[in-house]
This record gives structure tokens, sequence and C-alpha cells, in this order.
């Protein structure tokens, strides 16, 4: 098990969803399903780098 201070896979997953968020606000005013979309995007990005991260240390 890693140490918690050692595991930034919550930072990964919380920041690529604000990034959806804040992509999602540029295209609120076209459409409100792509702010949806947008964090649904960032939210499975997110998700990604950190199975990459987890993979990566347990090499």
């Amino acid at each position: 098990m890693t140490n918690k201070k050692e595991d930034k896979s919550s930072w990964a997953i919380g920041g690529m969803t604000l990034i959806g968020i804040g992509v999602g606000m540029i295209f609120l005013q076209t459409s409100p399903l792509l702010l949806v979309a947008s964090v649904l995007v960032g939210l499975g990005l997110g998700l990604l780098i950190a199975s990459l991260m987890s993979r990566r240390t347990e090499l």
C-alpha cells in the first residue's frame, strides 16, 4: 500500500476535472451539453492519468 502523502492520484483526478469545468464554461453559451461532456472528459482523463501514475509507482 502506498503512503497517503505520496499518493497524487486524487490531485490528478481533481485537477483534470477542474480543467474540464473551465473548458466547459467556455462552451456553456453554445450548448450546456458541452459543459457536461467537458466535465466527463476531464474526469476520464484524470482517472487515466491516476492509473498511469499508480502503475509507475508499482514498478
